[in-house]
């Protein structure tokens, strides 16, 4: 099993808006592009996206499904790769401190990515996740700066409740 973590420099509730987003998908997963909604409203359970996986000349056209969703904290997908089979990937999201800590698990589940999973395999999993988290922090992180510059100067901006952060 492929796990990754990383920590990020901004709030859980910063990577949530951009993982319930189905439409960035592209934005921070590696290999795709052009992610746009299949079915469902995006992260409800049993909701999917199509997306575009370009190998060399050709575009593989793949779908990935919501198959469980704890607002904030848990999505778990199920990317359907055609005759490579299909593959399980747990985000989690969790405060750390002022800051987030988001884990990657994938597993393959069914046809040939199973058979051949092994562990070069596993080691090229790594790499993808370690590329993936790098984006999706430079994403956030982008996002967040720039929020915080177009905050007015003097503005105080309270803490959510369960948002990240120190807690006491």
């Amino acid at each position: 099993m492929a796990v990754r973590h990383r920590l990020i420099r901004t709030d859980p509730r910063t990577v949530w808006s951009v993982l319930e987003d189905g439409t960035r998908y592209a934005d921070w997963v590696v290999g795709t592009s052009e992610s746009k909604p299949a079915h469902g409203h995006w992260p409800q359970l049993g909701s999917a996206i199509r997306y575009e996986v370009p190998v060399g000349p050709l575009k593989l056209h793949n779908e990935t499904v919501v198959r469980r969703c704890v607002p904030g904290e848990v999505l778990e997908l199920e990317a359907k790769a055609g005759p490579l089979g299909t593959a399980r990937i747990a985000i989690e999201v969790q405060p750390w401190g002022d800051w987030c800590l988001v884990k990657v698990d994938e597993h393959p589940l069914r046809g040939a990515g199973g058979f051949l999973h092994n562990v070069g395999v596993e080691a090229l999993i790594q790499i993808r996740h370690r590329a993936m988290l790098a984006r999706l922090a430079h994403l956030v992180e982008t996002e967040a700066a720039e929020t915080e510059e177009r905050r007015p100067l003097g503005q105080i901006v309270p803490p959510e409740p369960d948002a990240g952060g120190a807690r006491g």
